[in-house]
């Protein structure tokens, strides 16, 4: 409630407009402040304010509606006050669909030969000069308030998912208590709140910690600490007994995952949000994701290939050359090489996610789920 009475409205709104009758994928809109959003997703990452090596009406032609910022990258270059001046992260890069931000509690997984975990936050050793910093809750949210995004992320610790009991119960704990800190330093009305869900493999702290977040009353909720090393069976099961104690009527964030195969997955057990670099850093390696799994366009088989990239796609990588132009280039070290494939890669996702959409708004998720599991159990991880 606001102090004269009145209902205080959220920065997003999130609609479910269609469930699947044999699981529970959602079909639904997300309102933010930089337009709507349609559920599920899948957001390209951006770690330095760029989708790398595509400009941002690419992105956009791709049909990305929501891209991810990194927040401790971009608190170690330029700033975020540098940011705020220049008018918030949507004008300085030049974005104007929706942008979430991350925490930095990823980095505190990765980089975990530069950092020190204490009650109250984390020490960081930069990794581009070594000087230190100390990301705390308030620090944290005061990063995410001065770039603006339209979702920022709670501050926690992704713990390895093979954690102690022990070690799983007091970094949950921490994180929880983390997560009430941002809660109370967060100040921006136009900007949501999303808290994150961690415990391991463990079933009893990933519920209890799940229940003590809805409790806070955040704007959405995430499940973090899967896709770092666990088999895709051990993040299944972690899904389906998380989910449950989420609120149907807000949307559940899947923090690093991009396989179309995990998306599918995923989106059956009620999942409505994905980011990962996978597409985009494969696509700097010469590989691609295609309709029909993954395809290596930088082998020798292509030398002499004619055909698009992906014969079923619209993008311009795809539209325009072939593989084995597509091949010289990356052969040659041409940036036009990866920016082609990651232009297609970014389309695939898009496009995957728009055929996901389609078979829920139509009734035919099973059989479009049946399909794709057959496509992607052969090889195309």
């Amino acid at each position: 409630m606001t102090t004269d009475g009145e209902v205080a409205l959220s920065p997003i709104d999130f609609r479910l407009i269609g469930r699947d009758k044999d699981s529970f994928a959602r079909l639904g809109e997300l309102r933010t402040a930089h337009g709507t959003v349609e559920t599920p997703v899948f957001m390209p990452v951006g770690t330095q304010a760029t989708v790398k090596t595509m400009t941002p009406d690419e992105v956009k032609e791709a049909g990305a509606e929501l891209i991810l910022g990194n927040t401790y990258h971009l608190y170690l270059r330029p700033g975020h006050a540098l940011i705020e001046r220049m008018g918030g992260l949507h004008k300085f890069m030049g974005w104007d669909g929706a942008i979430l931000t991350d925490s930095g509690g990823f980095q505190v997984f990765s980089l975990s030969g530069l950092r020190k975990i204490k009650a109250d936050g984390v020490w960081f050793s930069s990794h581009i000069d070594g000087s230190r910093h100390f990301f705390s809750p308030g620090k944290v949210m005061e990063i995410q308030n001065a770039l603006g995004s339209d979702i920022a992320m709670v501050f926690d610790e992704c713990m390895p998912f093979g954690s102690s009991r022990e070690y799983a119960e007091q970094s949950a704990r921490m994180s929880a208590v983390w997560a009430g800190r941002c809660k109370e330093a967060h100040n921006r009305k136009d900007q949501a709140l999303f808290g994150i869900v961690q415990g391991a493999g463990f079933e009893d702290i990933r519920i209890g910690m799940a229940k003590e977040l809805v409790g806070m009353g955040f704007d959405g909720y995430a499940i973090g600490g899967l896709s770092v090393g666990e088999s895709k069976a051990d993040m299944y099961k972690v899904l389906s007994y998380t989910l449950p104690a989420l609120p149907e009527d807000k949307p559940r964030y899947l923090m690093g995952v991009g396989s179309p195969d995990a998306i599918l997955e995923a989106v059956a057990l009620g999942i409505d949000m994905f980011d990962c670099v996978l597409p985009t850093r494969i696509a700097r390696n010469g590989t691609i994701f295609t309709d029909n799994g993954r395809f290596i366009v930088r082998d020798a088989g292509s030398a002499e290939d004619g055909s698009p990239i992906d014969e079923h796609c619209d993008c311009y990588a795809c539209r325009n050359f072939s593989r084995a132009y597509v091949r010289h280039l990356l052969k040659a070290g041409e940036v036009l090489g990866i920016r082609l494939t990651t232009m297609h890669n970014v389309r695939f996702m898009m496009r995957f996610m728009e055929r996901l959409r389609g078979s829920l708004a139509e009734g035919r998720f099973t059989g479009f789920l049946a399909e794709q599991r057959e496509i992607w159990g052969k090889g195309g991880r």
